[in-house]
């Protein structure tokens, strides 16, 4: 089972160390403890929304995107644990060879989707 938290964790922690940010200078920029916003990035401890805003900030990236980046991975995790539909009609099944290997594999499709909506 795909928990949120560690998917969250993921993407906070690649976010920061693309920027080549350590986990002291997030903290002190999102005024939260060393300590805790390890456990966040390990998925070890739920966020709130109010301290994700904050992590986000120190980070200089939107909410927004993070929170659309977990979604994508959470996607991929589904489709890849799941590669058919339980009780479905064959018809219905989704191929296992149509299942996208990254996130990038899904991402254009839900993206473009959100765009024109």
């Amino acid at each position: 089972m795909v928990l949120l938290r560690q998917l969250l964790g993921d993407v906070l922690r690649q976010l920061r160390l693309r920027q080549g940010r350590t986990l002291r200078e997030v903290s002190a920029a999102a005024r939260v403890s060393l300590g805790y916003l390890s456990e966040v990035e390990r998925g070890q401890k739920e966020a709130s929304s109010e301290l994700l805003s904050s992590i986000c900030k120190a980070l200089g990236v939107p909410l927004s995107h993070v929170l659309r980046d977990v979604a994508d991975q959470l996607a991929l995790a589904e489709l890849q644990h799941e590669p058919v539909m339980a009780g479905a009609p064959e018809h219905d099944r989704i191929p296992a060879e149509s299942i996208p290997e990254t996130p990038e594999g899904i991402t254009g499709e839900l993206r473009a989707d959100m765009v024109a909506a």
